[in-house]
């Protein structure tokens, strides 16, 4: 798109008289400095960190307070939240966008569009040596809770220089979205996060586009789930483990922090636990979601997220979510709805998509949102569960997350039992272990049960208050 002539002087604020009143969009004056032009211009040719620009992993460069009014900031984000936003989802990201801001008409957006395309343009042209066209693409992103954008590089044919300009709340780290930075191996490609910028208010962060700019925007899995589970590489042995004996155990699986958070809120009295019956049947504690403290609905709802399906898709080359694996597998083998709760146990159902969710392929309206039914349990002594004939019979993926339960041993009981339909024999046996992930794929003809706890002392559990110990168990479906 050609340049257009300003058709006012950003310094002074003075108005063309044919311009409509109304607050102007303007770039920090600083930036306009000579000084600082020169010195972010050599540092960004010398590749030598200056002070808001860093070259580590890549060259990248935030701005603190782009935009000189806050009123002004203010009104482009009203203008911008009045925005329909489309719902965007695939294997490598999922939040919300408006479509492109070119064409829209509402002052604050045609101001910062009008600055992005012109001024901002070319001082980003002159500092990065490098001619960029008039070509601008700009929309804007919404993100919240569980939404991603997953490890990529933003190459595509002739874009030179990504930028995002934030309009969030006072934000910590906490609140997740940090743009998360990728250093890169002899080969070009992502190893590991090694910074992360902290969205903040009027703040542009931008870098120039290169094989190995990788970055992501941070979700629940990074704040709550071992890195190491997160490496693509280390992801490929796993789904080989998998893939070779249909089961695994995943040690270590949360971070610390999250852990114990989590750990210490499952034995206060905060959470009502109700007990699951009838004896024939099953007998345990399972708590009730409308009374779980914040950390522990966070973990839960980490387990059912969008971004948890893809994960457990690429640990186990199942295909979990509808965007994973072949097109053509729409449905499991009886063809059942998904959306219906699975196991007749009484468990609670969680689908990880909300009603906006892109269905534009229909093979993909076909499938449906990827669904979930799980339970948050305590197990103590006297607890289990039995066969029984109606337990519905189907392909499952069994995730069970243990928690509290270090020095548990096995003459406990408490472990699951995978045996044949009709036989005896055991196949699998999965014994608590705390913070391990347990992973287990299941056909028709297997069933599970949990050996009767007989443990009424607590100095068998090395570091607890109680001779309880707590999973969430989950069963996800292709």
């Amino acid at each position: 798109m050609p340049a257009k002539k300003r058709q006012n002087d950003p310094a002074t604020g003075k108005k063309n008289k044919k311009e409509k009143r109304g607050e102007l969009a303007v770039i920090n004056s600083d930036l306009r400095d000579e000084a600082v032009q020169k010195g972010m211009r050599d540092a960004w040719q010398s590749k030598e960190s200056d002070i808001q620009l860093d070259c580590e992993p890549f060259p990248h460069c935030q701005i603190t307070h782009f935009l000189q009014s806050e009123s002004f900031v203010e009104g482009l984000q009203a203008e911008l939240l009045q925005l329909n936003f489309n719902s965007k989802s695939n294997d490598l990201y999922k939040f919300q966008q408006s479509d492109d801001l070119r064409e829209r008409k509402e002052h604050h957006i045609s101001q910062i569009r009008s600055v992005v395309f012109g001024e901002f343009r070319v001082w980003l042209s002159e500092v990065l040596q490098v001619d960029l066209e008039a070509t601008v693409d700009i929309s804007c992103a919404k993100y919240e809770h569980t939404d991603v954008l997953l490890c990529h590089d933003d190459e595509l044919e002739g874009r030179r220089v990504a930028f995002i300009l934030y309009l969030v709340p006072p934000w910590e780290v906490k609140d997740g979205g940090t743009l998360d930075l990728f250093s890169t191996d002899e080969h070009c490609q992502p190893v590991s996060v090694v910074k992360s910028l902290l969205p903040c208010w009027n703040s542009l962060v931008f870098f120039e586009v290169s094989p190995v700019a990788f970055h992501q925007v941070e979700s629940l899995l990074f704040e709550w789930v071992n890195e190491m589970y997160l490496d693509p590489r280390y992801q490929a042995r796993v789904q080989q483990e998998f893939e070779e004996s249909s089961e695994i155990c995943l040690p270590s699986f949360l971070q610390e922090e999250k852990l114990r958070q989590v750990r210490s809120a499952l034995q206060s009295s905060e959470i009502q636990w109700e007990r699951k019956g009838p004896p024939n049947k099953r007998c345990y504690g399972c708590a009730n979601m409308q009374s779980l403290p914040s950390c522990v609905q966070e973990c839960w709802e980490l387990l059912s997220s969008e971004s948890f399906f893809m994960l457990l898709s690429n640990l186990t080359g199942l295909c979990l979510h509808y965007l994973c694996g072949d097109e053509d597998e729409s449905e499991n083998e009886d063809g059942k709805n998904e959306t219906e709760n699975r196991d007749g146990e009484g468990n609670t159902q969680a689908s990880a998509s909300n009603t906006d969710a892109d269905t534009s392929t229909p093979e993909k309206k076909d499938k449906g949102p990827p669904t979930c039914v799980g339970e948050l349990r305590r197990w103590m002594h006297g607890d289990y569960t039995l066969l029984h004939d109606s337990v519905k019979r189907e392909y499952a993926l069994d995730l069970q997350l243990h928690m509290g339960c270090a020095g548990w041993k096995s003459e406990f009981g408490g472990f699951t039992s995978y045996i044949a339909h009709d036989e005896d024999e055991e196949l699998l046996t999965v014994y608590p272990e705390d913070n391990s992930l347990a992973l287990v794929y299941r056909d028709k003809d297997t069933l599970k049960f949990i050996k009767h706890i007989n443990n009424s002392s607590s100095s068998h559990l090395s570091s607890q208050n109680t001779s309880a110990f707590y999973d969430f168990s989950f069963n996800y479906y292709e």
